[in-house]
């Protein structure tokens, strides 16, 4: 019960510090979570998505697994790894749910590179690209544990 009533002050509070600020947050939503990270993340993100695929296939990913570009992962910029996320296609309608194992986008204005199993699964391999939107479903543990 302590534990519920600290977590409830601190996003109460992380949400009154954030709005003070000039800029514009990178999460828009107005639900905000508090992970035992100290993190504070927000269960809905809106904007481009890309995907990786050929050329990294086979790599380390930034939590040290081998990129696959088969399964349903996704790189993104701070999110916690482990975390599953649903991605919606805003011009199809088409969702995938994929699970954060790396780092990225490194393009400007990107949100979430799907690997290509994600990126076909919302039917955005012609296009590159497209308009997402971004549902955490599940928090990952601490975003600086590397895999063992």
């Amino acid at each position: 019960m302590v534990r519920k009533l600290t977590a409830v002050l601190l996003c109460a509070g992380a949400l009154g510090l954030s709005a003070c600020t000039g800029s514009s947050p990178r999460f828009t939503a107005t639900k905000r979570i508090q992970v035992e990270t100290g993190g504070s993340y927000s269960a809905r993100e809106e904007g481009l998505a890309s995907y990786y695929a050929d050329e990294f296939n086979g790599r380390r990913t930034s939590n040290g697994e081998v990129f696959d570009m088969n399964k349903l992962t996704a790189a993104h910029k701070s999110l916690p790894f482990n975390s599953v996320v649903k991605v919606t296609n805003l011009e199809n309608g088409m969702s995938v749910v994929v699970r954060v194992n790396d780092r990225g986008p490194f393009v400007g204005g990107r949100v979430i590179d799907l690997s290509l199993a994600g990126a076909k699964a919302i039917g955005m391999i012609g296009t590159g690209t497209a308009r997402v939107v971004l549902e955490v479903l599940e928090f990952g543990p601490d975003s600086t544990q590397q895999v063992k």
